[in-house]
């Protein structure tokens, strides 16, 4: 498995206010400490420590899989790390001799998964971490296809002087992959990254085949309706 998330980009992964804005964090953590009910949490791709850190001040054991050493290590740089604990590996497959209320999977981590076969890995060691009763949350995107244009199958996001970013499609394959470019003293460097997107639909079908059920599903944290203009949703699925 290639690490995708080495020094360079771990490095200013926390730079991007956007996704550390508390009106973003916040709703994500509240939804979060509701659903452990006060049970410890376990973070599929923790990365940073963006979701983990505030949800454990708040009084969750977090614990959390993580295949780059180098997004760990900006983790446990931070004050607080000390409580969370870390095991290294592919989320999909790595086991913790521990088990827990909540598992939980952020910010489209389950399309870093590049096949179905290791989506549906997931969704499996997510359930044999859970106990009975216990929930597996997913934060991801609805594909974006019905705005690409005619014929097209790039999706641009952003287009200035400082950056840009954009987004190519398979749909043969649901292969995607989102090209960044950042203007670093006058030149334009950038990073590619594969994901694989995924249906509510087909995520329904890997949890029903790893002994989970639908148990909600939103259009944001803050709990608005999933609808048919949702650009994203969070969906939690419970362990028979």
């Amino acid at each position: 498995m290639k690490n995708y998330f080495g020094k360079e980009i771990a490095e200013r992964y926390d730079d991007d206010q956007l996704i550390y804005d508390p009106n973003v964090v916040n709703p994500a953590v509240d939804f979060l400490a509701d659903m452990s009910c006060g049970g410890a949490a376990l973070e599929l791709g923790i990365g940073t420590g963006r979701i983990a850190l505030p949800l454990s001040r708040k009084g969750i054991r977090v614990h959390g899989i993580d295949f780059s050493q180098e997004m760990v290590a900006q983790l446990q740089s931070k004050p607080g790390a000390d409580s969370i604990g870390v095991t290294m590996g592919n989320f999909a497959e790595t086991k913790v001799d521990l088990s827990f209320q909540l598992v939980f999977l952020v910010f489209n981590t389950i399309t870093n998964l590049t096949t179905q076969d290791a989506q549906v890995d997931c969704f499996r060691n997510a359930a044999a971490h859970l106990e009975t009763g216990g929930c597996f949350v997913i934060e991801t995107f609805i594909p974006e296809l019905r705005l690409l244009p005619h014929g097209e199958m790039i999706r641009p996001h952003q287009f200035n002087q400082s950056r840009f970013d954009f987004d190519e499609y398979n749909v043969a394959t649901q292969e995607l992959i989102s090209h960044h470019y950042r203007n670093v003293e006058g030149a334009f460097q950038g990073h590619s990254l594969p994901f694989r997107y995924v249906w509510p639909s087909e995520l329904d079908l890997m949890a029903q085949l790893t002994g989970m059920r639908l148990r909600e599903r939103w259009g944001n944290w803050n709990r608005q309706p999933f609808t048919n203009e949702s650009t994203a949703h969070i969906s939690v699925w419970e362990k028979r």
